[in-house]
């Protein structure tokens, strides 16, 4: 089996520690029981080589052998082809889980990321740039609610679209935005009880300190 590489920064400011989203590669890796190191890139300058695998100057990007794969959709869709674990084989449950791993990326955090943005910079809540985005968020979480009701999963066993909304509705509930979403928190809360979340965030933060 051809070595897996997760490339990451070095370092990063301590707010976004835990969030950096080469914590949901780890997280599907440590999932799928597959072997994986960690190397690092420079935080701070973003040479040639970082933008050879990651034309945006972000990470993470994986590498499997002579294959090295960005955005971290396309790399939870790549492991979920390589394990049975993280991605069910029958045709249905395929598509049931690639269609929830696109909607995790391209219907909720589409309206999560902006409005955490704002969230971070202390926005307040009256300012006209928030309403939107408040709202945009609210009903994306009202679509939701109903679905994480009626299921454990998303889409049958644990799998990688499970990672990647867990890891969305995450950022949310740091905010307090779940409040009025019971479902939503407790499918939250139920995936990062897993103990592969568990090892890959203290993985990432363990990372992050050491560099300070």
């Amino acid at each position: 089996m051809a070595d897996l590489v997760v490339t990451t920064f070095d370092w990063v400011p301590k707010t976004p520690r835990g969030l950096v989203r080469d914590l949901r590669v780890r997280w599907a890796l440590e999932e799928a029981g597959l072997p994986y190191r960690v190397e690092s890139v420079p935080f701070d300058d973003r040479k040639a080589g970082h933008l050879a695998h990651q034309p945006f100057g972000q990470v993470p990007w994986l590498v499997d052998g002579d294959i090295s794969i960005f955005e971290t959709g396309a790399i939870l869709l790549h492991l979920g082809e390589r394990s049975a674990a993280m991605m069910p084989a029958d045709p249905r449950g395929r598509s049931d889980t690639i269609a929830w791993l696109f909607a995790a990326l391209n219907s909720v955090e589409i309206a999560s990321l902006p409005w955490a943005l704002l969230m971070f910079a202390n926005v307040p809540a009256d300012t006209p740039s928030r309403k939107p985005l408040d709202d945009f968020l609210k009903l994306r979480l009202q679509r939701m609610e109903p679905v994480l009701s009626q299921r454990e999963w998303l889409a049958g066993p644990f799998s990688v679209a499970d990672i990647a909304m867990a890891d969305v509705l995450r950022l949310v509930d740091r905010f307090d935005g779940l409040a009025d979403h019971p479902a939503c928190r407790s499918y939250m809360t139920r995936a990062t009880a897993r103990p592969a979340f568990a090892k890959a965030h203290a993985d990432q933060m363990a990372h992050f300190a050491a560099a300070d």
